[in-house]
């Protein structure tokens, strides 16, 4: 190989890994941000009575079109992805019916967080990441400025699967509205910030994920984004229709 070939190909390699590397940080940032696909659960104390006085019911299966749109500032590239996602007898499972955009995306990003929500669902520790009292303290509920309510969280301990933020809840219905926060611990030293919004409705009477967005500012790289969006055909063997709300 001539000489400028070699070097043209040396600097194709560097900036094929140096994309990768990338790559690799974002899909670590994601992939725990991003594990929404299980139900909320909340045990809440006296002072959170009023603001879950509405129960749901157990989501134990369930039916669902998952939307995926992630895109990256430090590579300039983006991706999107639909998978029919299921949640029957405590296994989750998927199968991916479209996809197009970045193949570094969709298979160092999207394809990876959808296999590590399986491995967290299908091993059993999905319940880590829930609004439970053993992983969360609940403060005070206070009053937004919109008139919603607002209930601080802190995380129990540092991990990855948790943040620290505020539960939003419609005070007139007692609903959860959405999550909303920074992760309790940066998954590596690269990502050095990793913000998520997990927006939740009650479809079929059960409270579910709807919506979750995530920015993670990965050090030296910009900034990488996560949209998902749930479209729900059945919920705990009712057929509910995409996204039929109550």
């Amino acid at each position: 190989m001539a000489p400028v070939q070699t070097l043209i190909a040396s600097i194709d390699r560097a900036n094929r890994s140096r994309t990768t590397r990338f790559a690799a940080l974002c899909v670590i940032a994601f992939t725990l941000a991003a594990g929404a696909g299980t139900p909320v659960k909340a045990q809440p104390d006296d002072r959170l009575a009023g603001p879950f006085a509405q129960p749901s019911q157990e989501l134990r299966e369930y039916r669902a079109i998952r939307r995926i749109h992630a895109w990256s500032e430090c590579m300039n590239q983006e991706a999107w992805m639909e998978a029919y996602t299921t949640l029957q007898h405590g296994h989750f499972d998927y199968t991916i019916v479209n996809e197009r955009g970045s193949d570094t995306i969709r298979n160092k990003v999207l394809r990876v967080m959808l296999a590590r929500e399986q491995e967290l669902v299908n091993s059993g520790d999905a319940q880590k990441a829930d609004l439970t009292e053993q992983n969360y303290d609940f403060k005070a509920p206070e009053t937004d400025t919109d008139g919603t309510t607002v209930v601080p969280i802190q995380a129990r301990r540092k991990d990855v699967l948790l943040v620290n933020g505020q539960m939003v809840i419609d005070p007139a219905s007692g609903d959860l509205l959405r999550v909303e926060g920074r992760l309790a611990k940066n998954p590596s030293f690269w990502t050095s910030l990793v913000n998520v919004v997990r927006r939740y409705a009650r479809i079929g009477g059960v409270r579910v994920p709807v919506a979750t967005d995530s920015t993670a500012k990965i050090r030296f790289a910009g900034t990488s984004q996560l949209e998902v969006r749930y479209e729900y055909e059945s919920v705990n063997g009712q057929t509910v229709g995409l996204n039929a709300r109550r």
